[in-house]
């Protein structure tokens, strides 16, 4: 049974920074993407960033970039999401995803697996 553990989300101040982990188990991931969605409160959920299977290879939603850097420890089946210069309008649920889509998609629908989402409350 696959499982998405995260953990790392809290509040914190606007400027501030936050790390999210999210452990995976109960199957091999090696030819999997790994990345992270996010859904705020009243919005739909939305693609945050992914990572290619051997972490060669990134992308992220036009939002984050350059404030977020997605990383995998391809030996733990752990990926991270490094979160600075947070803003108020990060606050949002991070779900950690797991699947063997096309590399980097950016769709919800082609990731197999999902985390139970941890809360992430940026103050202004």
């Amino acid at each position: 049974q696959v499982q998405l553990v995260e953990s790392g989300g809290g509040l914190v101040q606007a400027g501030g920074s936050l790390r999210l982990s999210c452990a995976a188990s109960g199957r091999t991931f090696t030819s999997y993407n790994m990345g992270w969605f996010r859904q705020a409160p009243g919005k739909e959920r939305e693609f945050v960033a992914v990572i290619n299977w051997s972490g060669g290879s990134t992308y992220y939603a036009d939002s984050v970039r350059g404030r977020f850097t997605i990383s995998r420890d391809g030996a733990k089946n752990t990926v991270y999401l490094q979160m600075n210069s947070l803003k108020p309008e990060d606050t949002a649920v991070y779900y950690c995803v797991v699947g063997r889509g096309p590399v980097l998609s950016v769709r919800s629908t082609d990731y197999d697996y999902w985390g139970q989402g941890t809360q992430v409350t940026v103050s202004s």
